[in-house]
């Protein structure tokens, strides 16, 4: 029996008329899914309520920030505490040093500045990667986002060693014509443009194990060959695990290769779980060049809100509470869920695909092995909204794109993971109605 949405209705037409879109962020709006966006009311533990009452499992987690689960009692302490200190000061605070110790101790950064977003984030980092070499070329991966920046949100060119273009309207070719944009999981395109461009390369910039076409977690060394081919010729590589920081493990993705395979970036960005729910992130790495920010260095760069008391409390608190025994049981769960879910497709015949990186995972209905964003965009749109209204109307809440990562948290107990499991085999059969396929 289809959820009650009238109050979900109501609010989405009220927003409509005074925003664009009627969300504030665009894959909120349900176009990729269709449907009626649920406007939430409410969150504890594993579960979100919305504006109609219903009650679902969540699989968000905000996209990846709620790593201890909604509204816990010790970080929702600490934030009432702070609050009552008051909200923001625009001078310096304890939390904030504590924060930065706190993320130097578990990364291969040595010193850590804080932004507002992971955008602001990737866009520093950018800036002194350039201000550090005195070069101006970026290179980055199809498939892998890294915020709303403008030379960032590009498209490859013509030829695998041609300049980017803009990716959507409103960015200049001029902000673009300095990005190279290539296939992810591919040495020989990495080499190509290095030998072509080496001296005019500022930066390589990659997701750490990109979570936004999907998780397409990075081949055996990969990471480590960027980090050596950035070196070799003179280049920072940049890190960004504004969404695999501190998620895939305690350490992030590069607690699951890095540390092992003995690399480090020259500059991370972080967000999502550092920021405990609150709209905070960092960018941090080798002293050297951190040191080249202002007022230490000549590379400016500001924010009124960075670092505020309360985001910085809320992301300590988080951090603290991250134990290794956090990640042990969100980890267990996913793997329950993953492969409950491949059981359940596989039974309904339907051809898909589970890849992960530590906590994080995706379900990708097309064969894979899914490498990069081209084997990424075989997934099927049609079966995938099938799948996530049918999970919905079961009290399970997916991410509303096929492109995104699923997202477990440590208050995601044997209720919320039955629910999950129990809601698959309908999922399953209605994808490959969807598909075509034998229901």
């Amino acid at each position: 029996m289809p959820l009650d949405t009238a109050a979900s209705a109501e609010l989405f037409a009220r927003a409509r008329a005074v925003t664009p879109g009627g969300v504030n962020s665009p894959v909120r709006a349900f176009n990729a899914v269709g449907g009626t966006p649920r406007f939430i009311r409410s969150a504890a533990g594993a579960w979100l309520t919305d504006h109609d009452g219903n009650e679902y499992v969540d699989l968000i987690c905000s996209w990846g920030p709620m790593l201890l689960g909604h509204a816990h009692p010790e970080v929702m302490a600490a934030v009432q505490t702070a609050v009552a200190r008051g909200t923001s000061y625009g001078a310096p605070t304890e939390p904030e040093v504590e924060l930065a110790e706190e993320i130097v101790a578990r990364t291969p950064v040595e010193r850590v500045r804080f932004v507002s977003s992971g955008t602001e984030a990737t866009m520093s980092a950018i800036r002194l990667a350039r201000g550090f070499t005195g070069r101006d070329v970026v290179v980055k991966f199809a498939g892998c986002y890294h915020g709303h920046v403008d030379p960032l949100l590009a498209s490859a060119g013509s030829g695998l060693a041609t300049f980017a273009v803009p990716g959507t309207p409103g960015v200049p070719a001029s902000s673009t014509e300095l990005t190279l944009v290539l296939p992810y999981n591919d040495r020989t395109a990495v080499e190509q443009v290095f030998a072509e461009h080496g001296d005019r390369i500022a930066c390589l910039i990659t997701e750490a194990a990109p979570g936004n076409m999907g998780v397409v977690p990075p081949e055996a060394g990969f990471n480590a060959f960027l980090a050596e081919t950035c070196t070799k010729h003179g280049a920072l590589f940049v890190s960004d695990e504004v969404m695999t920081g501190f998620r895939a493990s305690r350490q992030g993705q590069w607690g699951l290769d890095g540390a092992v395979e003995g690399w480090r970036p020259d500059l991370v960005t972080f967000g999502k779980v550092m920021g405990g729910g609150f709209p905070a992130a960092a960018f941090g790495g080798r002293a050297d060049v951190m040191g080249h920010l202002a007022p230490e260095g000549p590379v400016y760069q500001a924010g009124t809100l960075s670092g505020n008391p309360v985001a910085t409390t809320a992301g300590l608190t988080t951090l603290r509470l991250a134990t290794e025994e956090v990640y042990d049981h969100v980890g267990r769960a996913a793997d329950v869920v993953k492969t409950a879910a491949a059981e359940a497709l596989t039974a309904a015949g339907v051809s898909h695909t589970v890849q992960s990186t530590g906590t994080m995972f995706s379900v990708f209905l097309t064969e894979g092995p899914v490498r990069d964003f081209d084997d990424a965009s075989r997934t099927s749109a049609a079966g995938y909204a099938a799948f996530f209204h049918a999970m919905l109307e079961r009290h399970v809440y997916l991410p509303p794109s096929a492109y995104e990562a699923w997202f477990l948290s440590s208050a995601h107990d044997d209720r919320a993971v039955q629910t999950v499991v129990d809601a698959l085999p309908h999922a399953a059969r209605a994808a490959a109605a969807a598909m075509g396929g034998e229901a």
